[in-house]
């Protein structure tokens, strides 16, 4: 009888339960059926048509800014600072004295040495009279000259190292900072001022292993840097580098850029447009199609809505959408204002969304509504830049 009645208690609580799971399952299952049909209500978005333009055949880079000469001025001798003469700042030719150190010891040695070639010359002068009249041989006489030579290789010696004591501007250029001062010792090597020569003014850049074969001496190139927003300097190519760099698959350039009033200043950054030969017909869009993801870029197309679609809108008595979107992943080039390269993806003529993509869904309907959309522009100038 116990086991008996265990047995109704597990049938009937079997029953029960299953009642319980069954009702929700297909609670579930009807509410999900009636999501699924529910129909996307018609989102308003602008459009945009996929035209076919010309792009003049540039290449973008960025670049450094190098002094065709630079360097921080130093000198050879060790000493004392005596005089000083240039400012933090000014602008010297070459040769031009920057710089006096305490040069008296090398002074006095300069002028002993002077006189002892001076003697030397007359000895060998003497000697060779001697030599002459044969009343010296050969050898003395060779003595005789080889110490003169030896008395002129020393003066010589003696004044370059008087020499070093001036310290010249190697080259005409713009001066920076002082680093010394009058009365400092200084030892060899010691850096006096930097500078720089700012006027041609180089900067590198780098392309990618793909441009190898376009990149050329020559050619003409646009830079333009952030503290000098609306201003384009203009240059060309002077050196490409031979060899690929292995890690970062990318070449250097070398162009020269005019600068006659110093604005531009070595160190600074500068954005590049190389100009290539002939110019490029592709297909663009406006940026404001593309929908960035991290598996693609993707626009959506703008599609006929299909008849059995507009007959379940008229059905339910909703505004009638004729068009939908259709999600298409594309492949992107290069942008240039308001405006993105596709070269692989879309056709000439196609439309796309342009605006509202955060609420556009694949194959929803929509509405196109143009009005107020401002028109791409290839040089866009906002009016408060």
């Amino acid at each position: 009888m116990t086991q008996k009645r265990m047995l109704i208690m597990l049938i009937a609580c079997g029953v029960v339960f299953g009642s319980v799971f069954g009702m929700k399952w297909f609670g579930n299952s009807m509410m999900r059926k009636y999501v699924e049909n529910i129909p996307i209500p018609p989102a308003t978005v602008s459009a945009g048509t996929v035209r076919e333009m010309t792009w003049p055949n540039i290449l973008h880079s960025v670049g450094n800014l190098v002094a065709v000469q630079g360097t921080d001025v130093s000198t050879e001798a060790a000493g004392i600072v005596k005089s000083i003469h240039f400012e933090s700042g000014q602008a010297v030719e070459k040769g031009d004295l920057l710089v006096s150190l305490e040069s008296a010891n090398e002074q006095a040695e300069y002028e002993r040495l002077q006189a002892q070639a001076e003697l030397a010359q007359i000895n060998r002068k003497r000697r060779r009279k001697l030599f002459e009249l044969e009343a010296i041989s050969k050898s003395d006489f060779d003595a005789t000259v080889a110490e003169a030579r030896a008395s002129r290789a020393a003066v010589a010696a003696q004044k370059a190292k008087l020499e070093q004591k001036q310290i010249r501007a190697p080259f005409s250029g713009l001066l920076g900072i002082r680093k010394i001062n009058v009365g400092q010792f200084i030892s060899a090597g010691t850096a006096i001022a930097s500078l720089q020569t700012l006027d041609p003014i180089d900067i590198e850049f780098a392309l990618t292993e793909q441009s190898v074969a376009s990149a050329q001496p020559g050619l003409l190139i646009d830079v333009l840097v952030d503290s000098l927003a609306h201003q384009v300097f203009s240059g060309e190519v002077l050196a490409v580098e031979p060899r690929i760099d292995e890690n970062t698959r990318s070449f250097n350039l070398r162009a020269r850029l005019s600068n006659p009033q110093g604005q531009l200043r070595a160190g600074q950054f500068g954005r590049v447009r190389l100009k290539l030969q002939g110019d490029r017909r592709l297909l663009v869009v406006p940026s404001t199609a593309i929908n960035y993801n991290s598996y693609g870029a993707s626009v959506f197309l703008v599609d006929d809505l299909p008849e059995a679609d507009q007959a379940t809108a008229d059905a339910q008595d909703e505004p009638q959408a004729t068009q939908r979107v259709v999600q298409r992943f594309i492949k992107i080039g290069e942008s240039r204002g308001d405006f993105v390269a596709v070269t692989q993806g879309l056709a000439a003529g196609d439309v796309v969304a342009t605006s509202g993509l955060l609420k556009l869904r694949n194959h929803q309907p929509i509405f196109i509504n143009n009005q107020g959309q401002p028109e791409p522009q290839l040089a866009p100038a906002p009016e408060n830049a």
